[in-house]
């Protein structure tokens, strides 16, 4: 805002919102602040901590206490800690690290509680190692139990937690230590976490206060809170739009009446289209699979659909580059054709099994092999190690690591020309990388399995046969799909970010979306009873991909829209910006 200037409407709804905080904090009221997309939830946080090191540093410093404040990436560490210049007073970290900091004193109860906890039982009965004298670790996040050492697993360090925070001496030790706790992205929050913060710490006498940022209508992973209430926390809605075109927020208000927001420039119009394709002429794919591509175009279809889509577009002048437009697919008709990972795709018989890396194998290609490999081209040898992991190499003599360098460099290579079965058998023979245990297993499996006279071979059994004559650079294709080098992207790599135009394609294959069932619950507002869970996992996902943009948005419906489902779109963005579409 330049001098002399009458704030923003957007600005204006965002100090009134901060101010709201700074009450909650001076009368030590709890409290919660819903921010929608573009609100500047990270710049409340901010300012509430700077607040709080101006007005309370001196006394928290005398008293050997500190500001807790919460998040979920080390990304977001980071930017905190740069905005309030790393201030020793607050320890700003992630979910795992905080929760580990406080409970790793704690070892006598920690191993009372380590054989509760899902899959420990049967990792100790396999280890034959009894839970004894042994210190309790939390490094990798690999489950292992030894003569000496019990480590834990991510998830088991949020359980355990969540399980002291039941104990009294547990709850004091934490609000001496930290007064205040702040909760960044708190809709993001471990269910069993949170619901032991809620009826542990959330009016507590003595401390400490509690304040959650966040926005429930992005909540899009599983085992997370969502929203939260409680008689003592006060929930304050900031209604403010500091991203997006007056266009662009005038869908997110219609999609959204309870948290309406101001814009920031109201001469900042942009633009906002839906498209359907239901006048298309043919037979639409059936409901095979478990229903879930039920009413979507054929592949080929759906795939000339979406090239004449971003023709158009392109016509209108969006520019396509990497940098300025996002395509977010949320249907998977098209989707591996387009970034070359078709036949892999076919592997698997659900998408989530190699988009959100549940396959063992996929796991371990996209979040140690790749990156390895990655930095082993850069010369990066230390950070190579640490994303190897437990699967880093042991060199006991300097020819050991000449051997080392030339099967690395042989599997660099190999990865372009070979399958998937070529490189896990140069690794398993080259000893460059040890593989995990779970794929050695199944490799196992594959490899000795030889079926009874009429006896069929198990799924699991057949997929890894398969998966191994896929070629691996396809496993390329899709590693760079899911870590977002590419103008496509997934619902999990856009969350948090912005681009100046995003066109999302919506349409089946997902398992657990229908959108054109939300589009029919979103007009009528008859909600089964059984499907609250699914209405909000669909709206959430739906909104997060239409607050991406910030001068354009266009929606393409690959799937066939009930009457009900379009009348939503008109009211959504307007009778003049809803189109059918036909290339």
């Amino acid at each position: 805002m330049t001098e002399g200037q009458n704030p923003s409407a957007a600005l204006l709804a965002a100090q009134a919102a901060d101010a709201q905080v700074a009450a909650c904090i001076a009368g030590g009221e709890s409290f919660l602040l819903e921010a929608g997309a573009g609100a500047g939830k990270t710049y409340s946080l901010v300012e509430t901590l700077k607040g709080l090191i101006a007005s309370h540093e001196a006394k928290l410093r005398l008293r050997g206490q500190r500001i807790a404040c919460i998040t979920y990436t080390n990304a977001a560490t980071a930017v905190i800690n740069s905005r309030i210049d790393g201030n020793p007073i607050v320890l700003t970290d992630t979910i795992h690290a905080f929760c580990w900091s406080l409970i790793k004193q704690f070892q006598g109860v920690l191993k009372q509680l380590v054989p509760t906890l899902d899959n420990w039982p049967e990792r100790i009965a396999e280890s034959q190692i009894a839970v004894a004298s042994q210190r309790v670790e939390y490094e990798l996040g690999y489950r292992r139990i030894n003569d000496t050492t019990i480590s834990l697993h991510h998830d088991d360090v949020l359980s355990l937690a969540a399980k002291l925070l039941i104990r009294p001496k547990f709850q004091a030790v934490l609000a001496d230590r930290f007064p205040y706790l702040l909760i960044d992205e708190y809709q993001d929050t471990n269910q069993a976490v949170m619901d032991a913060i809620k009826e542990n710490l959330i009016g507590r006498p003595g401390g400490p206060l509690v304040g959650l940022f966040g926005d429930h209508w992005q909540r899009i992973y599983e085992d997370t809170c969502g929203h939260v209430a409680d008689p003592d926390l006060k929930e304050i809605g900031k209604k403010a739009n500091f991203r997006s075109a007056t266009a662009i927020v005038d869908v997110l208000n219609a999609m959204r009446p309870a948290l309406p927001q101001a814009v920031d420039d109201v001469k900042f119009i942009g633009s906002a289209v839906a498209f359907h394709t239901n006048g298309w002429v043919g037979q639409r794919r059936p409901g095979t699979g478990g229903g879930h591509w039920k009413g979507d175009l054929p592949a080929e279809e759906a795939h000339r659909f979406l090239e004449a889509m971003v023709a158009k577009l392109a016509n209108e002048g969006w520019d396509f580059a990497a940098d300025k437009t996002k395509i977010l697919m949320l249907t998977h008709n098209v989707l591996a054709n387009e970034q070359g990972y078709s036949n892999l795709a076919k592997v698997f018989p659900y998408t989530d099994l190699y988009i959100k890396k549940q396959d063992d194998y996929i796991a371990f290609f996209v979040e140690k092999l790749e990156p390895a490999c990655d930095a082993f081209s850069r010369r990066r040898y230390g950070e190579m190690f640490e994303l190897l992991g437990s699967t880093a190499p042991r060199f006991e003599s300097h020819n050991a690591k000449l051997k080392w360098s030339a099967s690395m460099a042989e599997l660099a290579a190999l990865r372009g020309t070979g399958t998937v079965g070529d490189v896990i058998a140069h690794i398993d023979a080259g000893g460059s990388i040890r593989l995990p245990e779970k794929i050695l297993m199944r490799e196992k499996e594959a490899k000795e399995f030889v079926p009874l006279d009429g006896e069929s071979v198990p799924s699991r059994i057949e997929l890894t046969r398969k998966l191994r004559n896929i070629f691996y650079s396809e496993v390329i294709a899709l590693d760079k799909f899911i870590n977002g080098h590419t103008p496509f992207a997934t619902k999990h790599s856009v969350k948090g970010d912005q681009f100046e135009n995003v066109l999302v394609v919506l349409g089946r294959g997902w398992n657990v979306y229908n959108f054109g069932q939300y589009l029919d619950w979103a007009k009528t507002g008859q909600i089964p009873a059984d499907k609250q869970d699914a209405f909000e996992r669909y709206r959430n996902l739906l909104y997060v991909a239409c607050s991406r943009p910030t001068t354009r948005l266009a929606l393409l419906f690959t799937q066939e829209l009930t009457d009900q489902g379009i009348a939503t779109l008109h009211t959504w963005f307007g009778d003049g910006s809803v189109h059918a579409f036909r290339p």
